[in-house]
């Protein structure tokens, strides 16, 4: 389960009624989207890449491979599959309606169900030797962490990095960053319990914010890299306050930031001076600059290669019966992932 889809919804059994300002609506019925990972029941009439049986994981954008975008080798950011927010799969309809009642999908893929119909393009085959709980987590928290400093950033062997936000994301950014040779690997969260896990991620630092005793937090990343700053920052929160923290943390003249992290309202609060004058870079990603089709598999085998310690993510099991109690587990503190068991028992 994923805390960002979570902020702005109500849960009545396996829909969502969501919140979406930024599209002029108020409120919609959404299936929801999580982490997941699938068998395929069937496929359509042209598909090649998959057939009965394969195991493979939904991923939020798709790569087509033939667009602008995907020739450039820039970016992921796929322009014949565009990332949907209108709640409509590709061709402008859902699949799905209760009761004559149209139901939205979420980033056309909503896997809270039984079946789902998904365009190829979409889906990731995934190697069987993976562990299924494994490979649910590389459908987006892990992997949009993992690809920051990987594909988005391209950060060089011996840099440093600021990682904002511990969780699911923040811990993949950890990982990252230490299979690309990051030489220090600072990590900013108010829970203290996450610690632990990140150092087992490649994490070199630790900064709880409550225990600065006044100071920023960019004043003391800059004090533990000689008043210079780091080379990068990546802000996994979404939290307002942290944006411009984020920026300010990094050396001047060179320093990235890349933000990922989704804010509550459509608007933050913005200090230009930080870059214009500091001559920074700031960068917006998703899913990590990650191409599905063409990066998933590298980043499959280092899991299936037991490259990282992926059992530490799953802080919890619970049965499909108890769904709801997930929505409450995945906002306590010493909670990263829930992981939820098709054929689990309950606990009731």
């Amino acid at each position: 389960m994923c805390l960002s889809k979570t902020q702005n919804a109500k849960m009545e059994f396996f829909l969502v009624v969501f919140e979406i300002k930024e599209l002029g609506v108020l409120y919609y019925w959404v299936f929801f989207w999580c982490y997941l990972c699938r068998v395929v029941e069937s496929v359509g009439e042209g598909v090649e890449e998959l057939k009965d049986g394969d195991t493979v994981i939904p991923a939020l954008i798709a790569e087509c491979k033939e667009c602008l975008n995907c020739s450039s080798g820039r970016t992921n950011k796929c322009l014949k599959f565009p990332v949907s927010l209108s709640g409509l799969m590709p061709d402008q309809t859902s699949r799905m309606s209760v009761k004559g009642q149209m139901l939205y999908h979420m980033f056309t893929c909503s896997t809270f169900c039984e079946f789902m119909v998904v365009n190829v393009n979409f889906v990731v085959k995934v190697d069987p030797k993976l562990p299924l709980p494994h490979a649910s987590l590389l459908s987006c928290g892990f992997s949009t962490g993992f690809g920051m400093p990987w594909k988005e950033a391209k950060i060089e062997k011996g840099s440093t990095v600021a990682v904002f936000g511990l969780g699911g994301v923040g811990t993949g950014a950890i990982a990252g960053a230490h299979c690309m040779g990051a030489s220090k690997i600072i990590g900013v969260d108010l829970i203290q319990n996450k610690k632990q896990t990140a150092y087992a991620f490649g994490m070199t630092d630790f900064i709880n914010p409550n225990e600065l005793d006044g100071r920023s937090i960019s004043d003391a990343i800059k004090d533990m890299t000689g008043g210079l700053g780091v080379n990068y920052s990546f802000d996994c929160t979404g939290v307002p306050s942290v944006f411009n923290e984020a920026i300010e943390a990094t050396l001047e003249g060179t320093g990235v930031t890349v933000i990922v992290g989704t804010p509550k309202e459509p608007t933050v609060p913005f200090s230009p001076g930080a870059l214009i004058h500091g001559v920074r870079t700031l960068k917006g990603s998703i899913f990590g600059g990650i191409k599905p089709q063409s990066d998933m598999p590298a980043l499959i085998a280092k899991c299936v290669n037991k490259e990282f310690q992926l059992d530490r993510m799953v802080t919890h099991k619970i049965a499909l019966d108890d769904i709801n109690d997930a929505f409450q587990l995945i906002k306590q503190p010493d909670c990263l992932k829930v992981c939820i068991e098709i054929n689990g028992k309950s606990a009731s």
